[in-house]
């Protein structure tokens, strides 16, 4: 369904607020579609960013700045995901030798086996954007790469 139709809108001042509306529209629904995802495994988006970017460096731990400059949502409260993550048991968390007021994190083992658990259903997130074919796909990501400068 095109977007006007979605928004109930005939018509935009030109073609990039169309655009622009259309990439927000389109945002909002995949984070919907991430949500209900990651539902199943009792975390949110942002927390199963913050443990891929653990995965990525396990065995090794980082800082929860170096975390929030890796993560794809710039405006996570960072400190809270942490929290929630490590009531879940699902990081670790330790002080800092170099700097008591910081803490060096690293995924736990439950942290891991989640994510072993999630990406044996992963595609499920592939296929959200199953209408396009791998080449209009590509095509889409270099366009919104482009749009950003």
């Amino acid at each position: 369904m095109e977007i006007k139709e979605e928004i109930k809108q005939s018509r935009f001042r030109n073609h990039y607020q169309e655009a622009a509306i259309n990439i927000l529209y389109t945002a909002g629904w995949l984070a919907n579609q991430h949500k209900d995802f990651f539902a199943q495994f009792d975390i949110t988006s942002q927390q199963f960013n913050i443990l891929s970017i653990l995965r990525g460096q396990h065995p090794n731990q980082i800082s929860g700045s170096e975390i929030k400059s890796r993560m794809m949502d710039k405006n996570s409260d960072v400190s809270r995901l942490l929290d929630r993550l490590l009531s879940k048991g699902l990081i670790v968390k330790a002080t800092c030798p170099e700097d008591k007021r910081a803490a060096n994190i690293s995924i736990s083992a439950q942290g891991l086996e989640l994510l072993k658990k999630s990406d044996a259903q992963i595609s499920q997130l592939d296929n959200i954007l199953g209408n396009l074919n791998e080449k209009e796909a590509s095509q889409l990501s270099r366009l919104l790469d482009k749009a950003r400068g």
